[in-house]
């Protein structure tokens, strides 16, 4: 985790994959949906998420489907 004070850190795709267990394409289709944080388009050919925006997206996931919906 990053601390408000460290700078912004950028993963690709391939880290951003492997955090939260999705494959491209689901992850393109909840972008579409509004529904994950898009990348920044650092070119024409690199694209880059935000790691806070990772972290925030999988702990939203994590308080709704165990959180609220999983018997403990």
């Amino acid at each position: 985790m990053t601390s408000p004070d460290q700078p912004e850190r950028f993963l690709k795709l391939e880290e951003v994959k492997r955090r939260v267990g999705l494959g491209k394409t689901m992850i393109y289709r909840l972008i579409q949906a509004g529904k994950f944080p898009a990348p920044y388009k650092l070119s024409p050919f690199a694209a880059r998420w935000s790691d806070r925006e990772i972290v925030a997206w999988i702990d939203d996931v994590k308080d709704g489907f165990e959180g609220k919906r999983r018997k403990v």
